[in-house]
């Protein structure tokens, strides 16, 4: 059949229609707005949910975080994200903003606690060396160090079971001047983790393995590093984004804004409840109670604050007596007129032997990005940015009880220290303070188990989910596609029922 007009459009598909008029009808409360919440946010909005989404801080983002530091736009928080999977990427792709996308500046970062500093060699596997004979690494580990690791090929191959912990099988192969020297000082300066609590299998996949086909460790990294990329540096897999990595959540909260999502922040949830088959939602803004009845709820906070606020109807979520404490992390910003800095004496950054500084790691953000780079020889033509880290897995920060001025006077000090460079205390020309708690990395033992634990438990009740660094590790990598597949596993709840869920 046609008409003037031309041929007749055939009508939609019922099921398109059913599923477009369930989403428009629907409603998901998101509690919490770092990146895991507004992702999970944008993926339902996206098909048309009605959202909203409550944040107890002033601000969305959790742990990207931005300040005016000096005249500069700066990076507080995370300042870049780790390119495997590829998700982040695609996520940036989605919100336009692919074009904002770069790459570290060459030049490698450098560890210093040996006694002495030394570049980390440019070959290995979370700092274990393909070749404990090669010029880099005997600079950092010695001829002792080196011969001690040569015993790792004349060791029996693993040919029943294999090691768990990172350290344990760094330490009995290559011995303590690798693990201490080499592995610490990544693991720590990546995951503030000990190399004993990380899970060889997660941490580095296929490394087990390749140890038990080739019987040595060395052997090992060398057959994990042939199936990456060539030239693969620890910490060169990572980009970042022009401006700063605040760009990505302002692109989040404009597209869920057009998408007609809602995001409030200074918002506190008391309570989360299920009576028949609908969710309610208590909470208070300022002074004010507010109540939301939803279809579902996605809760996206910390661990502590997930656990209180879903204790009553998943008790399985009760923090367990033995949860590990979250290590606390503080970041100090300096902006510094330092002309000797111009010619990036210890590349992009420094990590240290853990127990031989009271920083954990420094990053030369100037060093390290170019576009800040620009930024602030606008500012001054000798000025640059300095990221220094304290803290980690059972230790806490230098700066923990120290009132800010001593806190960037401590962090002065130690850049000076780590790279090397005399800096006055008249060099400082703006700094900044950032204090975290951080999630257990995913690769920590017994994390994988954890969290399927707790999302067993969680996806027993239709509607809710959970999602997080405390569940899914640190770092965006980990997080967008946590949070992408339990906003998946709730919109299709919403949509099709209880054979999605089955």
């Amino acid at each position: 059949m046609t008409s003037a007009s031309g041929p007749a459009q055939p009508a939609a598909e019922p099921e398109e229609a059913v599923l477009a008029e369930r989403a428009r009808n629907a409603h998901v409360v998101v509690v919490g707005a770092g990146i895991a919440g507004l992702v999970a946010a944008l993926q339902c909005a996206e098909l048309g949910i009605r959202v909203t989404v409550l944040e107890s801080a002033p601000r969305a983002g959790g742990a990207i975080r931005g300040a005016r530091v000096a005249g500069l736009d700066l990076d507080t928080g995370a300042e870049s994200f780790a390119t495997r999977g590829g998700t982040v990427r695609a996520l940036i792709d989605r919100l336009g903003l692919a074009a904002e996308i770069v790459r570290p500046e060459g030049g490698r970062a450098w560890v210093t606690g040996l006694p002495g500093a030394a570049p980390l060699p440019a070959g290995g596997v979370l700092g274990i060396p393909e070749n404990p004979w090669a010029a880099d690494v005997r600079r950092v580990i010695g001829w002792r160090g080196a011969w001690r690791a040569y015993l790792d090929r004349l060791r029996p191959p693993l040919t029943i079971g294999h090691q768990h912990s990172l350290g344990a099988l760094v330490r009995t192969r290559m011995g303590e001047r690798v693990l201490d020297r080499l592995v610490a000082p990544v693991v720590s300066g990546v995951y503030s983790a000990r190399p004993d609590d990380i899970d060889v299998d997660i941490a580095a996949p296929g490394l087990n393995a390749a140890l038990t086909r080739v019987g040595s460790l060395a052997g090992a990294v060398a057959v994990v590093r042939g199936e990456r990329a060539p030239g693969t540096t620890p910490g060169a897999a990572v980009e970042g984004i022009a401006g700063g990595m605040t760009t990505l959540v302002d692109a989040l909260l404009s597209r869920l804004r057009d998408l007609g999502a809602t995001v409030r922040t200074r918002v506190v949830v008391d309570t989360v409840a299920r009576h028949d088959e609908a969710w309610f939602v208590t909470a208070t803004e300022t002074d004010t109670a507010l109540e939301l009845t939803a279809d579902a709820v996605i809760v996206a906070t910390d661990e502590t604050a997930a656990r209180h606020l879903l204790a009553d109807i998943v008790p399985a979520l009760t923090a367990p007596a033995s949860a590990p404490v979250q290590p606390r992390v503080d970041v100090v910003t300096l902006v510094l007129d330092v002309p000797a800095l111009d010619a990036s004496p210890r590349g992009t950054g420094v990590l240290t032997v853990p127990g031989t500084s009271r920083a954990k790691a420094l990053t030369h953000s100037t060093a390290k990005w170019a576009w800040l780079a620009a930024a602030a020889r606008v500012e001054h033509p000798h000025r640059h940015v300095v990221r220094v880290s304290f803290g980690a897995q059972g230790e806490p920060p230098a700066t923990a009880d120290l009132p800010d001025r001593e806190a960037y006077a401590l962090a002065v000090a130690e850049a000076s220290t780590l790279l090397g460079v005399p800096i006055e205390p008249g060099a400082l020309v703006g700094a900044h303070i950032e204090r975290f708690l951080q999630s257990q990395p995913a690769s920590a033992i017994g994390q994988a188990e954890s969290a399927a634990r707790a999302r067993t438990a969680v996806r027993a009740l239709p509607g809710l989910g959970v999602t997080g660094a405390w569940l899914a590790g640190t770092g965006l990598a980990q997080v967008v596609p946590d949070a992408e597949a339990e906003a998946e596993h709730i919109r299709r709840g919403l949509l099709w029922g209880a054979d999605a869920r089955a």
